[in-house]
């Protein structure tokens, strides 16, 4: 499985932000579930498939965050080939009053 991967460490009431060029899914997840993620396991996430951007998602509370990003497609991508889309991440920090 290819996917995009990055971590943060996010709070309450953050947004993560993702452009894509193209229908995606996308997932934000904290580490237990990001590991049975990439093993293939049943995991939970917040997010899912968007084909319509800027998706946003909002962080369910304080802690490390692991944002990824898949294709959805119905050809095999192979595992040595980079993603082949583009994309942008960004986060919306929540101002602390």
């Amino acid at each position: 499985m290819k996917f995009v991967h990055q971590r943060e460490e996010l709070s309450e009431g953050d947004l993560v932000v993702i452009q894509c060029s193209q229908m995606c899914n996308i997932r934000l997840m904290n580490d237990a579930d990001f590991r049975r993620y990439k093993n293939g396991a049943r995991h939970s996430y917040h997010g899912g498939a968007f084909d319509r951007f800027p998706a946003k998602i909002a962080v369910p509370r304080d802690g490390a965050w692991n944002i990824t990003i898949d294709v959805v497609t119905r050809k095999a991508i192979s595992v040595t080939r980079k993603a082949d889309f583009d994309y942008k991440i960004k986060i919306v920090r929540r101002s602390k009053a």
